[in-house]
């Protein structure tokens, strides 16, 4: 399939006190249709922002976004209504991110109030179905998001985002505030509507267990920049960039005689106002040079669809 989604050079800053905030920093990537592009990083590293920039949540600094090949960075009024049909968002609380005022029917129906044209048996049916598809039982119809636990509050997020049959949605760390079995049956939730409805996701995460089991591609990124991507198990196999190393010693194996080589990373992280010139990374780094504290490293494809952005990929 082909692309639905891309952005060119996106930024996305914010100008505070001190300075200007790179949140997002010329960031480049694509999306094929009926796809999952798992984005990885530690906290703070621009992950939630560049999702919301893609919808407009927030708009951009600078670069382009392109949907189903049309220049979208810049829309009127009912454009971006148009766009807010095909294009929603999972969000990483499954209760603040609901009104407590409203019940469940409510939540779910009021996207299509806002767009129009529904009648109120169109919106009956399409509200009950919905439930049936993320697994919310009927009877829970007229409760309120306090009344239920965190796998179903999140479940009437899932199903707020897909009441208006979209084709992208950003699911914003959409498992991180659940119990570990709840998790499980959220993500595989997700994967049966993809497959069900076609849906292409970007899923942000910081558990790389979790992006591995739903992504086809991954992207790491650190300070607002993409520092790696690459296939689902080319990145596992293969990882490049010593951040990427660092992020996949950290991951659990369930083999009490396994022992990995943990890698613990040293120094400061650098500012995300203050960036100057040279790896944002290298103060981390145990391979860094000279060369690594003057000069940005690009955004380069070292193998066949794996791009490094490194001096030193893989300590070479």
């Amino acid at each position: 399939m082909g692309e639905l989604i891309s952005v060119y050079e996106l930024q996305k800053y914010f100008n505070v006190s001190s300075g200007t905030l790179h949140a997002v920093d010329n960031v480049t990537f694509s999306i094929n249709e009926g796809e999952t592009l798992g984005v990885v990083g530690e906290s703070g590293c621009g992950k939630s922002t560049l999702g919301r920039v893609m919808i407009h949540l927030l708009e951009s600094t600078g670069g382009k976004i392109y949907y189903k090949g049309e220049d979208v960075t810049k829309v009127k009024p009912q454009k971006l209504s148009q766009l807010r049909k095909e294009m929603q968002i999972i969000f990483q609380d499954p209760f603040s991110s609901l009104n407590p005022r409203m019940t469940i029917y409510q939540i779910i129906a009021e996207p299509m109030a806002i767009q129009g044209g529904y009648s109120r048996k169109q919106i009956d049916d399409i509200v009950y179905n919905i439930m049936d598809t993320v697994g919310l039982a009927r009877r829970l119809v007229n409760s309120y998001p306090h009344e239920l636990d965190g796998g179903r509050r999140q479940r009437i997020g899932i199903a707020r985002a897909l009441v208006l049959n979209p084709k992208f949605i950003v699911c914003d760390e959409p498992v991180s505030a659940l119990d570990v079995s709840i998790q499980a049956q959220i993500i595989n939730l997700l994967l049966d509507i993809q497959e069900e409805s076609d849906l292409t996701y970007l899923f942000i995460t910081h558990d790389l267990m979790v992006v591995k089991y739903i992504s086809n591609k991954i992207m790491v990124m650190y300070l607002g920049q993409v520092v790696e991507m690459a296939e689902n198990e080319e990145l596992f196999a293969h990882p490049l960039h010593p951040y990427t190393q660092s992020l996949l010693s950290a991951v659990a194996v369930p083999d009490v005689h396994h022992t990995r080589n943990r890698i613990i990373l040293k120094g400061e992280v650098k500012s995300p106002i203050d960036l100057g010139e040279g790896c944002r990374f290298a103060p981390r780094c145990r391979y860094a040079t000279e060369a690594c504290f003057k000069t940005t490293p690009q955004l380069n494809e070292t193998i066949h669809g794996h791009a490094v952005a490194c001096h030193y990929p893989a300590g070479s």
